[in-house]
C-alpha cells in the first residue's frame, strides 16, 4: 500500500515538472521578440532563441518583428479644385521597439491602418487633382513622414506608403481627354508660328544678302526659271527684272505737260 501511494506521488511530481517546463520554456523564432512582464510590470524584451519564464510571476507576449502590408480602402476624396476622386493605398510598417507596440497602444496594426486612413484623405485634399496625378513621389514621401512621425510614440517604422490608384468619374476623364487635346493644339500652333517666324528672319537675310550684290537678283531669277522649267506647267508667268524693264523703259510713266 505504501509503494503504491509513494509512486502515485511520485508521478504527480513527475506530470507537475514537465507541465512547468513546457510553461517556462519557450523557443522564440529569429522574426519575432518576447516581451516579459515580472508582476504585472514591463521587465525586458527577450530573444530570439531559448526564454525561460516563471509561471505565476511572469507573463510573456510575442511580436512580429516582420515588416507588415497594410491595404488602406478606398477612400473619397475631394480635392482642393472641387474634383471628386477615389483614391486608395498601401502601407509598409514594422515594429522596432517591440514593449512599446503593446503597452502604448491597445491593437498597433489597426491603429496604423486607420491613421494612414485619416492621414491619406487629410494630405491629398489639400491638393488639386494635376498635383495628385503628377506629383505622386512628393505625395507619398510626405505621407510617409507624417505616419513615421505619428506613430513612434507606438514604436513602429513607417518605411514606404504609395498611393495605388486614383479613379475619376467619366465625365472628368473626358473633360481631361479634351483638355489635353486642347494643349496638344496650342503646342502645335506655337510651333508652327516660332517656325515661320524664323523663316522669316532667314528670308530676310537672303534678301539682304541678294540685294548687296549687282548680279544676285538676276542669279535668283534664273535659279527660279530652271525650278519652274521643271514643273509641268503649260504657262509661266515670270517677273521682268527692274533692270531690265528699266532699259526697255517699260517703267518709264507718261509725264504731264503744264
Amino acid at each position: 500500500m505504501g509503494s503504491d501511494v509513494g509512486s502515485f506521488l511520485t508521478m504527480i511530481v513527475v506530470v507537475l515538472v514537465l507541465m512547468f517546463l513546457k510553461v517556462s520554456i519557450n523557443i522564440i523564432p529569429e522574426y519575432q521578440r518576447a516581451v516579459v512582464f515580472l508582476l504585472g510590470r514591463f521587465w525586458k524584451v527577450k530573444g530570439p532563441g531559448l526564454v525561460i519564464i516563471v509561471p505565476v510571476i511572469q507573463t510573456m507576449f510575442r511580436i512580429d518583428m516582420r515588416t507588415r502590408v497594410l491595404d488602406v480602402p478606398t477612400q473619397d476624396i475631394i480635392s482642393r479644385d472641387n474634383v471628386s476622386v477615389r483614391v486608395n493605398g498601401v502601407v509598409y510598417m514594422r515594429v522596432v521597439k517591440p514593449e512599446m507596440a503593446l503597452i502604448q497602444v491597445e491593437n498597433y496594426v489597426n491603429a496604423t491602418a486607420q491613421l494612414a486612413q485619416t492621414t491619406l484623405r487629410s494630405i491629398l485634399g489639400t491638393q488639386e487633382l494635376d498635383e495628385m496625378l503628377t506629383k505622386r513621389e512628393q505625395l507619398n514621401s510626405k505621407l510617409r513622414e507624417i505616419l513615421d512621425e505619428e506613430t513612434d510614440g507606438w514604436g513602429i517604422k513607417v518605411t514606404q506608403v504609395e498611393i495605388k490608384d486614383i479613379d475619376l468619374n467619366e465625365t472628368m476623364v473626358k473633360a481631361m481627354a479634351r483638355q489635353a487635346e486642347a494643349e496638344r493644339e496650342r503646342r502645335a500652333r506655337v510651333i508652327t508660328a516660332e517656325g515661320e517666324l524664323q523663316a522669316s528672319y532667314k528670308i530676310k537675310e537672303a534678301s539682304d544678302v541678294l540685294s548687296s550684290s549687282k548680279n544676285g537678283m538676276h542669279l535668283r531669277n534664273l535659279q527660279t526659271l530652271n525650278a519652274i522649267a521643271n514643273e509641268k506647267s503649260n504657262t509661266i508667268i515670270f517677273p521682268l527684272p527692274t533692270e531690265i524693264a528699266n532699259l526697255l523703259g517699260v517703267n518709264d510713266q507718261p509725264k504731264l505737260k503744264d
